[in-house]
C-alpha cells in the first residue's frame, strides 16, 4: 500500500480547487503550483503550499516536467494529482514520478502510452474484439498513402491526429478536393500541438451521438463501469454540454456498452479512473473512438447520479486500496447536465476572448453546482484553456435538470470579456434538445452562423435599457463626485432637451435618445419606439428597474467608454461611441491584418514584397488551444510585416500590412 500525506495538483483553475476539495475532505494536506499568470488565482491560494514553476507559458511552467517533479520534492508531497490537460496523459511525467519515488494518481505509463496514440490504442481494441469505426490505421503516413486509403474509406471522412485530443488535429472531409488540404491541416495542427503529425482516418458516422462511459479500476483485479454521459452537444469537437444518462440509452444498452468498456480497460492492465469514448449510431450501433486516461472534464455529472466522489475513489485506488463498491452496488439516481462556460465570441466563430473580470457571480441553489476557479477582477490570458468555468444541476428528473441548469445559467455573472453564456442558455432552452434530441450535428444544424448572430444580437428594448443605464451611470459617478442631490441627477438648464448617444457593439452602431426625467427616471427613443425607464437604487450588485410594465433588475459594469450589462437573460458590451469621429473599419479591407485576439505566432507565411490574394493565410495565431489562421483582406502586395514566429501579440493588434496593386 502506498503512504503519502500530501498531494501536489499539477494542474490550475477549476480542476486543481476540485481535486484540492477531496483531498481535504480525506484529511490530506495539498500543493498547488502556479505560473507567473496564476500568482494570485484562486487554486494558488487555496492550497496549504504552493510552488511557483515560472513564466506564464504551459511549457515552461506547468509543462516543465522537471519543475512540477522538483516542486512535489520541495514541499514534500508525496503524490501528484495531474488533473486533466497539461501533463495528465504524458508517459513521461508519469514515469518521471515514478523514478523519483512519487504516486502518480493514475494508470500506468503503459497505459498512457498505449491509449494516448489513437493509431496503437485502436489497433489493440480490434485485437480485443471491442467494435470499432472502419478506417486506417496503419504506419504509412505519406500523403499518397493516406489519400489512396481516404478513398477506399469513402466520405465523409474523418482526419484525426493520432496524439493528443481536445479536437486539435481533426478535420472532417465532405468533398474529394478537400482529402489532401485536410491532411495536411491536421498534420500540422498536430505537430505543433502535440509534437508529433502522425493521422489516423476513419469513416465519419452521420448522425451519431457521442457517448462515453466511465470506468475505474483498483490493483485487486476489480473493474466496473459507472454508466455513461452524452457529450454530443460540441463545437470544433469540443464539448459544450454533458448529460447523464443519455436521452438515447436505455439500461440493456448500457449493460452492453458498459461490458464493452470493462473488457476494454481489462484488455490493457489498466488501474484508476478512466473513459472509453463511443461513437453511438442512430440504429444503436456503437464504436470504440479512444480512451481518455485520466479524469474527464465532465465528471460531476457522473458524481451527482451516482453519488460517488470520483476524486475520493482516484486517491484510494492510488494508495493501493481496493474499490469500496462493486458494479452490483452502482446506483444511478436523477438527471445531471454540465455545460462549460468559456470566454469565446461564439457569433465570431467561438474566438477565445481574454481580459480583466470586472464582476463574476455563481448561482446557487437546489441541486445546483458550479465548479470554478476564476475571481472578479483577475485576468483572463491567452495562455491556457478558455474554460472559465462548469454549471452544473440534477434533478429527478431530465427535465427537473435542464430547468435548473437553464436558471443557474442567466443566474450566472460574468462581466468583462465575452463568454458563450448566452449560447448555453439558447441551447438549454432549445426544443429539439429538451426533447433530447440531438447528435454531433447538433450546434452547426440548431445554430448555424445567421441564427447564432441573431441569437446572440441585443434586442430593441435591450439596447434602449444599455442607453439609460450608460446615462444613469455617468450621472451616479457625478453625484458621488460632487455630493448632488439625487432629485438633481441628470438636470440641465433645458430639462426636457433629450441627450443624443450612440453605442457601438462591434461594427454595428446604434443611435438612442435620452432624455431625464428626474430621480432615476428617462425617456428613450431607438429604434422607433419610446420607453420609459426607471431606476431604483443599487442593492448588492445589482441594479433594479422598471421597463414598461415589467419590473427587473440589471448588473452592470464601466470600463472606460464601455459598458458591460447583463440583463433580461443576455450580457452585452457597449462602447459609448458618441464622440467618436468616424473612421474606416479597423482590418475591413484597408490593408492593415489584424490579430483577432491575444496569443502567440506559430507562423509567418508572409514576406515584404510578397504578392498576395483576398482570403490567402498570412499568419498563424495560437491562443487558448485553438490554432487560428489570419487571411489578407485584400488584393495586393505586402509592404511589412511586424511579427515574427514565437512572439506574443495583443488582439488588434497589426501582423501585416497590405497595399493594393
Amino acid at each position: 500500500m502506498a503512504l503519502f500525506d500530501k498531494v501536489l495538483v499539477a494542474n490550475r483553475g477549476e480542476i486543481a480547487l476540485r481535486v484540492m476539495r477531496s483531498c481535504k475532505a480525506l484529511g490530506y494536506r495539498t500543493v498547488a503550483v502556479y505560473s507567473d499568470a496564476d500568482r494570485d488565482a484562486p487554486h494558488a491560494l487555496s492550497a496549504d503550499e504552493a510552488v511557483h514553476l515560472g513564466p506564464s507559458a504551459a511549457r515552461e511552467s506547468y509543462l516543465a516536467i522537471d519543475k512540477v517533479v522538483a516542486a512535489a520534492r520541495a514541499s514534500g508531497a508525496g503524490a501528484i494529482h495531474p488533473g486533466y490537460g497539461f501533463l495528465a496523459e504524458n508517459p513521461a511525467f508519469a514515469r518521471a514520478c515514478e523514478a523519483a519515488g512519487i504516486v502518480f494518481i493514475g494508470p500506468s505509463p503503459a497505459a498512457i502510452e498505449l491509449m494516448g496514440n489513437k493509431r496503437q490504442a485502436k489497433l489493440r481494441m480490434i485485437e480485443a474484439g471491442v467494435p470499432c469505426v472502419p478506417g486506417y490505421e496503419g504506419a504509412d503516413q505519406s500523403d499518397e498513402a493516406l489519400t489512396r486509403e481516404a478513398a477506399r474509406i469513402g466520405l465523409p471522412l474523418m482526419v484525426k491526429a493520432a496524439a493528443g485530443g481536445g479536437g486539435r488535429g481533426m478535420r472532417l472531409v465532405t468533398e474529394p478536393a478537400g482529402i489532401l488540404p485536410a491532411i495536411h491541416a491536421a498534420r500540422s495542427e498536430a505537430e505543433n500541438a502535440f509534437g508529433s503529425g502522425e493521422l489516423i482516418l476513419e469513416r465519419a458516422v452521420v448522425g451519431a451521438r457521442h457517448v462515453e462511459i466511465q470506468v475505474f479500476a483498483d490493483r485487486h483485479g476489480h473493474v466496473l463501469h459507472l454508466g455513461e454521459r452524452d457529450c454530443s452537444v460540441q463545437r470544433r469537437h469540443q464539448k459544450v454540454v454533458e448529460e447523464s444518462p443519455s436521452p438515447a440509452v436505455d439500461a440493456p444498452l448500457r449493460a452492453r456498452m458498459g461490458a464493452v468498456a470493462i473488457a476494454a480497460a481489462r484488455a490493457i492492465g489498466y488501474v484508476g479512473a478512466g473513459t472509453i469514448e463511443l461513437l453511438l449510431g442512430a440504429g444503436g450501433e456503437f464504436y470504440f473512438m479512444e480512451m481518455n486516461t485520466r479524469l474527464q472534464v465532465e465528471h460531476p455529472v457522473t458524481e451527482l447520479v451516482t453519488g460517488l466522489d470520483l476524486v475520493a475513489l482516484q486517491l484510494q485506488v492510488a494508495a493501493g486500496e481496493p474499490l469500496p463498491l462493486s458494479q452490483q452496488d452502482v446506483r444511478w439516481t436523477g438527471h445531471a447536465i454540465e455545460v462549460r462556460l468559456c470566454a469565446e465570441d461564439a457569433a465570431a466563430g467561438f474566438l477565445p476572448q481574454t481580459g480583466r473580470l470586472l464582476e463574476w457571480r455563481v448561482p446557487a441553489g437546489e441541486g445546483v453546482r458550479v465548479d470554478h476557479g476564476v475571481r472578479t477582477g483577475q485576468v483572463v490570458s491567452p495562455y491556457y484553456d478558455s474554460m472559465l468555468a462548469k454549471v452544473i444541476a440534477h434533478g429527478p428528473t431530465r427535465d427537473a435538470a435542464r430547468r435548473r441548469l437553464l436558471r443557474a445559467v442567466r443566474e450566472t455573472t460574468l462581466l468583462g470579456l465575452v463568454s458563450n453564456r448566452d449560447l448555453l442558455g439558447h441551447i438549454l432552452g432549445d426544443e429539439a434538445f429538451a426533447r433530447g434530441e440531438y447528435d454531433t450535428g447538433f450546434l452547426p444544424s440548431r445554430f448555424g452562423e445567421a441564427r447564432l448572430r441573431e441569437a446572440l444580437s441585443p434586442t430593441p428594448r435591450q439596447v434602449a435599457l444599455a442607453a439609460a443605464v450608460l446615462f444613469h451611470s455617468d450621472a451616479l459617478a457625478l453625484q458621488q463626485a460632487t455630493g448632488l442631490d439625487a432629485s438633481l441627477t441628470g438636470w440641465n438648464s433645458a430639462f426636457d432637451h433629450p441627450f443624443s448617444l450612440r453605442l457601438a457593439r462591434g461594427e454595428t452602431l446604434h443611435d438612442v435618445s435620452v432624455r431625464p426625467r428626474g430621480e432615476g427616471r428617462y425617456e428613450v427613443a431607438s429604434g422607433g419606439e419610446t420607453r420609459e425607464i426607471w431606476f431604483a437604487e443599487v442593492r448588492d450588485g445589482a441594479l433594479p428597474y422598471v421597463c414598461g410594465e415589467v419590473q427587473a433588475q440589471a448588473r452592470f459594469a464601466r470600463e472606460g467608454e464601455r459598458l458591460w450589462l447583463d440583463a433580461e437573460g443576455a450580457t452585452h458590451a457597449f462602447d459609448d461611441a458618441t464622440l467618436r469621429p468616424p473612421t474606416v473599419a479597423a482590418g475591413g479591407g484597408d490593408g492593415r491584418v489584424l490579430a483577432p485576439m491575444d496569443g502567440k505566432i506559430l507562423a509567418v507565411r508572409a514576406a515584404s514584397g510578397q504578392r498576395v490574394k483576398r482570403g490567402e493565410p498570412l499568419v498563424v495565431l495560437e491562443a487558448m488551444k485553438m490554432e487560428l489562421q489570419v487571411l489578407a483582406d485584400m488584393d495586393g502586395t505586402v509592404a511589412e510585416v511586424g511579427v515574427t514566429v514565437g512572439g506574443q501579440v495583443r488582439a488588434r493588434q497589426v501582423l501585416v500590412v497590405v497595399t493594393p496593386g
